[in-house]
């Protein structure tokens, strides 16, 4: 495919349960991970059903290698904790949850869809409506049909034409993959950027050039994808309780193979197959690769994030000088290289603005031995 215009969250954690195998207490950045370990337990008196958690829709579900923890309670919604044990509202696109290896030390994870109850009914209903004319029929064995899914059952293993994999143990800005169960993912927990609006400067300067750092690796990177935001906001990132920044919510993420897209020739068709009903119209065409911008995704930042950062953190001439370069580079009329030139030359002001202590958990000791910091 050259140009993906589906929710990214699909490709980051995958479609099917065969990516099932995708894997200092500062208080900037608080360790809200431990738990009482004499937790009163009490009988569950709640029923999960095949509905809530999306089993009953494999294989048109993520997966299934975190279900036993579900259902052991070794991974419990926020309300479990009390002694009502009811499940949440199924229509939420995410819960705050706690998770558990040993039943004495519980951490915050996160327990989310990759899209909202409703967008997951219309894409059933697409599926079903586009190969069998009519409101419902077995997902499973419709897309157990699919010469996509055949070629999955048929590989000796899982390469990027069938699969595309980003996991966090590689590099990429995503928070740790836990696993699965239905249609319901389990991750590592991570706190909204929005969280540090109010943080001391050197935490500010710090997220700030984690975030240039993160949009221009996701244009700039070795297996030649363009990623690319259609909109961003304050929860779309993430913060670990280290201080690294990750992204929370990929559902506004597309991604250019640039590599194929070199290929393709003029008047190609992008291919489409009934996966593609997931989370789009099957009917309609994806939107053309040379519509989006190659600074699209870092106007965007310096649009809605950076200033709500950065204001007032520093003392003068400072801060006019970030001022006058967030509104260069969030200047959408300005041409590219303008753009990046104003980003770059903020970065070099931000550097020395932030500090190497062990309170960046992520990047000590390094910056103490490193150029890179």
């Amino acid at each position: 495919m050259g140009c993906w215009m589906y929710f990214f969250c699909f490709k980051v954690l995958g479609l099917l349960q065969l990516i099932q195998f995708l894997t200092l207490n500062w208080s900037p950045f608080l360790e809200a991970t431990i738990f009482p370990s004499a937790m009163p337990h009490v009988k569950p008196s709640y029923n999960f059903g095949r509905t809530f958690l999306g089993l009953d829709k494999c294989n048109a579900c993520i997966g299934t290698s975190i279900c036993k923890k579900f259902f052991k309670e070794e991974i419990r919604f926020d309300n479990w904790l009390s002694s009502h044990l009811k499940l949440p509202p199924d229509y939420l696109p995410s819960y705050s949850g706690n998770y558990t290896d040993d039943a004495k030390s519980w951490r915050v994870v996160e327990i989310s869809r990759l899209t909202t109850k409703y967008q997951h009914d219309q894409a059933d209903k697409r599926i079903c409506a586009s190969l069998s004319k009519t409101k419902s029929c077995s997902i499973e064995h419709v897309l157990r049909k699919t010469e996509r899914f055949q070629k999955w059952l048929k590989a000796k293993r899982l390469t990027p034409d069938l699969v595309q994999i980003f996991p966090e143990a590689e590099g990429w800005p995503f928070p740790k993959y836990l696993g699965s169960c239905g249609r319901l993912i389990v991750t590592a927990s991570t706190r909204p950027l929005k969280e540090f609006y109010s943080s001391p400067p050197e935490v500010a300067a710090d997220l700030a050039l984690q975030l240039l750092s993160v949009v221009n690796s996701m244009r700039n990177n070795d297996l030649n994808y363009f990623f690319y935001f259609v909109h961003v906001d304050a929860g779309t990132f993430g913060v670990f309780n280290n201080g690294h920044l990750f992204i929370r919510d990929a559902s506004t993420l597309g991604i250019i193979d640039k590599q194929e897209d070199l290929q393709m020739t003029d008047g190609q068709q992008e291919h489409k197959d009934i996966f593609s009903c997931l989370v789009s119209d099957c009917q309609s065409a994806f939107p053309s690769c040379n519509s989006v911008r190659e600074k699209q995704s870092l106007i965007m930042v310096c649009q809605e994030l950076l200033p709500k950062l950065l204001k007032e953190k520093f003392p003068q001439p400072a801060q006019e000088k970030i001022d006058t370069l967030l509104q260069l580079c969030a200047d959408n009329v300005r041409v590219d290289w303008e753009i990046s030139d104003a980003a770059e030359k903020l970065v070099e002001l931000l550097k020395p603005l932030r500090s190497c202590s062990s309170h960046f958990a992520y990047r000590y000791p390094d910056c103490k031995y490193s150029d890179k910091y």
